[in-house]
């Protein structure tokens, strides 16, 4: 793209638009999901990864990648996980201003006699996400569970669920409040970036048990909004639901602890922090 016209360039970026070319003089703030997961972290997607030739396609992306960051005047990362991973592939500091999530759509049901007796996965069903872990979790527990999603590992998944698991494809928002709003716990078993559909979940009051990684550790107050697992496996996920009780946590609690990544709120930071880099 030819940006030369603009003295202010904002990108929205989880890939390449970084990369836009820009008169010396434009500032360029780059806001940032992730630097390019397959290229940067295969081991959490690995699209990039496994033939000679993927393997070199990486390797030249890693190089224009890293060319690329360098055009960037400012970076926001949108977790400090992702701030650690600026720092760390590109070499640029990062301010932090949380992600905006639609925390209005959502409400907690908040009578007891309310609550469904079935927990709640939400997602694409891709590999790395580790779905596979919560079906055999849950094919173990024979607790019941409801999962909200379409993917390439969706038939794998029902071949290998039992009858207490419902798979229910994608639903509107409406079906999605309910559904949200009325589980026992939403869990949670991938590694992301920062992560919409726990501080979703948490928005309707519900907790969250979730894998001790990424995004999840800044969003869940462990004890309060959710507890976490310790290792992205089959058995540790059964160990903790043994224990894990979902009917101790206050769902006002929860909701509020949401509230706190809201669009608005996010809006407001973002604007700010744009005044402030123009200002300097």
């Amino acid at each position: 793209f030819d940006l030369s016209e603009f003295d202010l360039v904002i990108s929205n970026c989880h890939c390449v638009s970084k990369g836009v070319i820009t008169k010396p003089e434009t500032m360029h703030i780059s806001y940032c999901h992730a630097p390019i997961r397959y290229v940067w972290t295969p081991w959490l997607d690995p699209r990039l990864s496994g033939s000679f030739i993927k393997q070199k396609l990486a390797s030249f992306l890693r190089v224009w990648d890293f060319q690329a960051a360098q055009r960037v005047d400012y970076f926001a990362a949108n977790s400090f996980n992702i701030a650690q991973r600026i720092k760390k592939y590109y070499k640029k500091d990062a301010d932090v201003i949380y992600p905006p999530v639609r925390t209005s759509l959502f409400k907690p049901d908040l009578s007891v006699k309310d609550l469904g007796d079935y927990y709640l996965l939400v997602g694409r069903l891709v590999s790395y996400k580790n779905p596979s872990i919560v079906i055999k979790a849950f094919n173990e527990l024979g607790f019941k569970l409801k999962v909200i999603g379409t993917g390439p590992e969706l038939s794998n998944l029902m071949k290998i669920a039992k009858g207490n698991i419902e798979f229910l494809g994608k639903v509107d928002d409406f079906e999605l409040k309910k559904y949200y709003a009325s589980s026992l716990a939403f869990v949670f078993p991938s590694e992301e970036d920062f992560g919409i559909v726990p501080v979703e979940a948490m928005a309707s009051g519900r907790p969250v048990v979730a894998f001790r990684q990424g995004g999840a550790t800044e969003t869940i107050v462990e004890h309060v909004t959710g507890e976490f697992f310790d290792e992205p496996t089959t058995e540790s996920l059964v160990d903790k639901l043994r224990v894990f009780n979902p009917m101790k946590y206050d769902s006002r609690v929860i909701q509020k602890r949401a509230l706190e990544f809201d669009e608005e709120i996010f809006k407001k930071k973002f604007s700010e922090y744009v005044t402030i880099k123009i200002n300097q």
